[in-house]
C-alpha cells in the first residue's frame, strides 16, 4: 500500500495525505481529516517506503557504529544495548558491522548510506577516507596514523589497572604477577592495561611484576602453580574470566584463595558475583559511555548541541572474597 492508494480510498488529495503521513510542518491540516488519513493508513496496512523516504529527506535515519574485531562481552553487549535503546527513543537505528582483513563484503556504509559513522576504536586513514568519499557526511573517529602507540581514554577506563594494583597492595600483597589474555583479538587492550598496571606497581614500589604471563584454559594450571611456587601472592587479572581461570587454577591446586592468593577482575560482570569465591573486581559505567555515544551520533546527524562532557565512568572497585576473607 502506498500514500496513492490511501489518498484515493478517502476520495482527498495525494498531497495531503503525504502531508499527514510525513508530519510536514507548516501545513494547517483539520485535526478531522489527519485522524481520518492516519486511521485509513493503519487498516490498509500502509508502510512509509524508507529508501523513498532517505532519498527524499537525505536521511536514512541509521548509525553505523564500526567494532574492533573483539570479543563480543558483558562489557561490549552492555554498552551497544544501551546505545541503541537511545538512539531507537530518537527514531534511529544502530548497526553495527566489523571489518575484517581480506574480506570481500561490500563496506555497510556504502550499502545503508547511514547518517552517521562510528568508530568504536581507530580507524586506518584510508578507511575513514574511504567513509567520506561514499556520501557520509559525519564520520567521528579517531585515526589511527595520528597515534604511534595506544592512547590511554579520557573517560578514565585506566583508572581500573591503578586501583587493581592499589588494592592488592593495600591487602599487603608483596610478589604480584598479571594475568593477560591469550585471546590475539584484544592483545592491544591486554597491552594497555598491562602497561598501565606496570606503571602504577613501579610508582608504588619501586618494582615491576614479579611475574605476567597470558592466561588459556590449557595452560592456566601449570601458570598458576609456577607462580604460587615462586611465591607470588596476588593476581591483577585483565577481566573477569581470566580472573575465574587464575582462581579455579589456585583452588584445584589444593591452594586458598584469598589466603594464599588474592585475585581482582576487571569490568564486574556477571560472573564476579556468581562465581565461587565471588571476585573482586573493578567497575566501569559502560552503559553510560553507550548513551554517550548515541548523544554525540544524534548531535551530528541532527546538528544538535553535542554533549558537553562525556559520561560518568569512574572506575569503582567492588570487594569481594577473592581478595578480602571477612
Amino acid at each position: 500500500m502506498t500514500a496513492a492508494d490511501v489518498a484515493r480510498a478517502l476520495g482527498i488529495s495525494r498531497t495531503t495525505v503525504s502531508f499527514v503521513l510525513n508530519n510536514t510542518p507548516g501545513q494547517t491540516i483539520p485535526t478531522a481529516t489527519r485522524e481520518r488519513v492516519l486511521t485509513e493508513a493503519k487498516r490498509l496496512g500502509y508502510r512509509p517506503h524508507m529508501a523513498a523516504r532517505a532519498l527524499r529527506s537525505g536521511q536514512s535515519r541509521i548509525v553505523l557504529l564500526i567494532l574492533p574485531d573483539w570479543p563480543m562481552d558483558y562489557s561490549m553487549r552492555t554498552h551497544l544495548d544501551e546505545a541503541s535503546l537511545v538512539l531507537d527513543r530518537a527514531g534511529y537505528s544502530l548497526v553495527t558491522m566489523t571489518p575484517h582483513p581480506g574480506g570481500q563484503a561490500q563496506p555497510l556504509w556504502e550499502t545503508l548510506q547511514p547518517d552517521v559513522v562510528l568508530g568504536m576504536a581507530a580507524l586506518p586513514r584510508k578507511t575513514v577516507s574511504e567513509i567520506h568519499d561514499s556520501g557520509v557526511q559525519h564520520v567521528i573517529a579517531t585515526v589511527l596514523e595520528d597515534q604511534s602507540e595506544p592512547a590511554e581514554d579520557g573517560l578514565r577506563y585506566a583508572d581500573g589497572p591503578r586501583i587493581q594494583v592499589e588494592h592488592l597492595l593495600a591487602q599487603g600483597r608483596t610478589t604480584l604477577a598479571f594475568a593477560g589474555s591469550a585471546d590475539a583479538r584484544i592483545a592491544d587492550l591486554v597491552r594497555t592495561r598491562r602497561a598501565l598496571a606496570s606503571r602504577t606497581l613501579a610508582e608504588q614500589t619501586g618494582a615491576g611484576f614479579a611475574a605476567d604471563a597470558d592466561i588459556d584454559p590449557l595452560g592456566a594450571a601449570e601458570t598458576v602453580e609456577g607462580w604460587l611456587a615462586q611465591g607470588v601472592d596476588g593476581v591483577v587479572a585483565y577481566n573477569d574470566d581470566i580472573a575465574a581461570l587464575v582462581v579455579g587454577a589456585a583452588l584445584r591446586s589444593g591452594h586458598a584463595v584469598p589466603t594464599d592468593l588474592a585475585v581482582v577482575g576487571h569490568d564486574d560482570s556477571p560472573l564476579a558475583s556468581l562465581f565461587v569465591p565471588s571476585l573482586t573486581s573493578v567497575r566501569v559505567d559502560t552503559a553510560g559511555l553507550g548513551r554517550y555515544v548515541a548523544e554525540l551520533a544524534l548531535s551530528a546527524a541532527t546538528d544538535a548541541p553535542r554533549p558537553e562532557a562525556g559520561p560518568e565512568t569512574e572506575a569503582r572497585l567492588i570487594v569481594r572474597e577473592s581478595t578480602s576473607q571477612h
